[in-house]
């Protein structure tokens, strides 16, 4: 069963939906004059401003939106994604890394201005929004939708939920010796609070924790960076040199063919800014704004930061250490979370290993609840907003499972459904990008005025 599944899974994160995750950001950023790049600098500016915006329809505040759209973002794909990312493809990867997120920022910024664009008022007053509704009255396809949604809800107790709880329960086991069922309950009690009041819940959570596990994880790679400040430039050489000639290295690394360093870095990229899979633009849609290009711009910089700045620090601190080109106890080559901690040890010791289960832990959790709001929000459109409080339920008691099972299968299924969303997603922006276009051009326009 599970060799049937893996098939699947890479059948559908195949080249056919990289090729498309980044040929639609291509050709945006190409249409609206590489947009995401002369905007950035006045994007992270209003991180900071606009979320004192009062007179705008929403639930929560732009920061606030940012920081719950960041939680589901930043998870152990930018602390083992890029690590796996290395082990396979080599120093190179990191660039394709790179790429994926330059052109996933504009691909960001078009979902999120459709999501607003798009979004409803429901009769209790609650905003909601995000590629089904833009789908359903964009482009008038209900049925692909439908799929949206579907695809969605399943996403959200796997990747979001078990996958994410499991490596809570397994990071507090190595560093604490806890028993996963103890970790269950633990992360159930923390979560509850923020499920069951919804997005305000979530977002008044997430807007303290995502912004201080953010700058504690910058500041302890910027620590491992400083020590190991000799070998920065021979890093960047590296990544470059391998994006298009990956060769062989020691330490049990066997090489990697072009072919392989580009997919690898282009999956991890794609897979932790989930630029293009149509999550983020979902919890857009909630936002406070009088603008949708504002909350757009906004949402652009989740991209930036998750992948430019945290996946770039963590990429450069494994290969400045050196660690990509150690070996285990077994013989083989360091991966995924040994990898990132064999760099951490050897700046900060014995305390290394117990600093990246900490930072782990705060990834997965946060990942955890800002993904029940995804699935939420899906099923409220598939259900016409029943059956709310108990998904919540439910997502909560999955957290058990996910706490306590072996979840090989569970991580193939995840992915599986996780690039199903990214299909209908892609097809919307590419059909509705004279929209996006028309929006960008006029608001470039106003403002040089």
């Amino acid at each position: 069963m599970i060799d049937i599944l893996g098939k699947i899974s890479s059948f559908v994160w195949g080249w056919p939906l990289m090729i498309l995750l980044i040929g639609t950001g291509l050709w945006l950023t190409i249409s609206t004059r590489g947009f995401q790049f002369r905007i950035l600098p006045h994007a992270l500016k209003l991180i900071f401003t606009a979320h004192n915006e009062k007179s705008g329809d929403g639930e929560i505040s732009n920061f606030q939106a940012l920081m719950t759209a960041l939680a589901a973002t930043v998870g152990t794909g930018n602390i083992v994604g890029v690590a796996t990312a290395i082990a396979i493809g080599g120093p190179g990867a990191v660039f394709w890394i790179w790429v994926t997120g330059l052109v996933g920022m504009i691909t960001k910024y078009a979902e999120a201005l459709l999501a607003v664009e798009y979004r409803i008022q429901r009769p209790d007053g609650s905003f909601a929004g995000g590629p089904m509704y833009y789908i359903e009255k964009g482009l008038k396809c209900k049925p692909l939708a439908i799929a949206f949604a579907i695809f969605t809800v399943f996403a959200s107790f796997g990747i979001g939920n078990m996958t994410q709880s499991n490596v809570v329960a397994e990071s507090m086991k190595s560093t604490c010796e806890l028993n996963p069922m103890v970790t269950a309950i633990i992360v159930i009690v923390l979560s509850a609070p923020a499920l069951l009041f919804g997005i305000k819940g979530i977002a008044r959570i997430t807007s303290v924790i995502v912004p201080f596990m953010i700058i504690s994880y910058i500041l302890l790679a910027l620590g491992i960076l400083w020590v190991n400040a000799a070998a920065l430039p021979g890093t960047i050489a590296l990544i470059f040199k391998g994006a298009f000639n990956p060769t062989a290295a020691a330490g049990g690394f066997t090489g990697a063919i072009l072919i392989q360093t580009i997919r690898a870095g282009l999956s991890r990229g794609l897979f932790s800014n989930e630029s293009g899979l149509g999550s983020a633009p979902i919890v857009a849609a909630a936002a406070r704004t009088t603008c949708p290009v504002t909350q757009a711009m906004i949402s652009m910089t989740q991209t930036f930061i998750d992948t430019l700045v945290i996946c770039t620090l963590t990429a450069l601190l494994i290969i400045s250490s050196g660690s990509w080109m150690e070996t285990g106890a077994d013989g083989n080559s360091l991966t995924g979370l040994a990898l990132t901690t064999a760099a951490f040890n050897q700046c900060y010791g014995a305390w290394g290993k117990h600093l990246v289960s900490i930072a782990t832990i705060f990834f997965a959790w946060s990942t955890l609840i800002g993904w029940s709001y995804y699935g939420e929000k899906a099923l409220e459109y598939l259900s016409n907003g029943r059956g709310i409080m108990a998904y919540r339920l439910i997502y909560l008691s999955v957290i058990w499972l996910g706490c306590t099972m072996k979840l090989n299968t569970v991580w193939t299924i995840s992915d599986i459904f996780n690039g199903l969303m990214a299909f209908p997603n892609l097809i919307a922006l590419v059909l509705l990008s004279p929209f996006v276009i028309k929006k960008t051009r006029d608001f470039s326009k106003n403002r040089k005025q």
